[in-house]
C-alpha cells in the first residue's frame, strides 16, 4: 500500500493521507494497562503517543498498519523520519500476517527531526520479545509495519512524530 505516487513510498502522513489503516495495539491485550494513541497532529505527522506501565504486567504500545502489501529486496534500506522524545523506539515489520515472528530494528530519538535508515537485511528476527534463533530478514514481502516503544521497569510517558516512511535502495 502506498499513499503516494512515489513508488518507494511506503507512507507518507498528511492532512490530505491522514492516519489511514493505523491502529493502537498495546500491552492490553496480555492484561497490561498501557495506552497509546495515534493522531494526525496539526501540522500533518502522524503523532504516537501515550503512557508506558509496567504496572500489570504491561511494557509496551504500539501503532502499526496491517494493510500493507510491499514487494521489497532484502538488501533494500527503509527510510524513517522522525521526531521523537529521547526515548528508544523499535520498527517492525512482518512479512506475512500469518507468521508469528517480527523482525525488529531499534532506534534512539533526540529530541529533534531525525532520518533514520534501517537495512532490512538488519532486522532481527524476535517473537513477543525474544529473539529467535533464526536468520535475520530476507523475505520479499512485507504485510505488516508496526512502530513500539517498551519498558522493563519503569513507568513513561512518550511521544514520536512520524512523518513518512520510505524503501530506499541501498
Amino acid at each position: 500500500m502506498s499513499c503516494s505516487t512515489d513508488d518507494n513510498m511506503i507512507y507518507n502522513f498528511s492532512k490530505e493521507n491522514g492516519v489511514g489503516d493505523w491502529r493502537i495495539e498495546d500491552d492490553r491485550v496480555m492484561g497490561g494497562i498501557s495506552q497509546g494513541k495515534f493522531e494526525l497532529s496539526d501540522e500533518g505527522h502522524g503523532r504516537f503517543y501515550g503512557n508506558v506501565t509496567v504496572e500489570s504486567n504491561g511494557g509496551f504500545s504500539s501503532v502499526q498498519n496491517n494493510s500493507m502489501d510491499l514487494k521489497v529486496d532484502p538488501n533494500q534500506v527503509v527510510r524513517l523520519k522522525v521526531k521523537g522524545d529521547g526515548n528508544t523506539y523499535q520498527f517492525r515489520v512482518q512479512q506475512s500476517l500469518s507468521t508469528r515472528e517480527s523482525y525488529i530494528k531499534e532506534f534512539k530519538t533526540n529530541g529533534e527531526w531525525q532520518t533514520v535508515e534501517i537495512k532490512l537485511s538488519d532486522m532481527k528476527p524476535t517473537y513477543r520479545g525474544r529473539s529467535l534463533d533464526m536468520p535475520n530478514f530476507n523475505h520479499t514481502t512485507i504485510k505488516h509495519v508496526r512502530f513500539l516503544i517498551g519498558t522493563k521497569k519503569v513507568d513513561q510517558k512518550f511521544e514520536l512524530l512520524i512523518d513518512s516512511i520510505e524503501l530506499i535502495n541501498a
